[in-house]
């Protein structure tokens, strides 16, 4: 079976997801401070909104819509992407490969939006 953009990106959606209930503290941290309220709260809602989504791009039915909300989360959590870079660039402990890997991270998110709307437009 080959892994086709729909089967990679929902793999990576559900991943992602069930990870921000396993263990949400990495995900508490990338939070931008700006938010109002408790940063948990964000891990567990883009949590659920990632399982919600990649659910959605696996059923056949919901593909296109799950292809447009893709795109759209991975705007959305892109300012954590950034603050997580920021932080890690800001912080003297963190190890140069992670400081490299968190502001290479920040443009692999256009191939992520790019995957999700060629899953959108390639469902039926």
């Amino acid at each position: 079976m080959a892994i086709t953009p729909s089967t990679g990106l929902s793999a990576i959606l559900l991943g992602a997801g069930a990870l921000h209930f396993v263990n949400p503290k990495p995900f508490d941290a990338i939070v931008p401070r700006q938010l109002p309220g408790d940063a948990r709260t964000y891990t567990y809602a883009s949590g659920v909104a990632e399982l919600a989504v990649g659910t959605a791009i696996a059923i056949p039915r919901t593909r296109r819509l799950g292809g447009t909300l893709a795109a759209a989360l991975f705007v959305a959590v892109f300012p954590a992407n950034v603050q997580m870079a920021v932080d890690w660039l800001g912080r003297s402990s963190t190890p140069l490969p992670l400081k490299i890997l968190g502001v290479a991270r920040l443009p692999l998110q256009i191939p992520l939006i790019a995957a999700a709307l060629k899953v959108r437009r390639d469902a039926a």
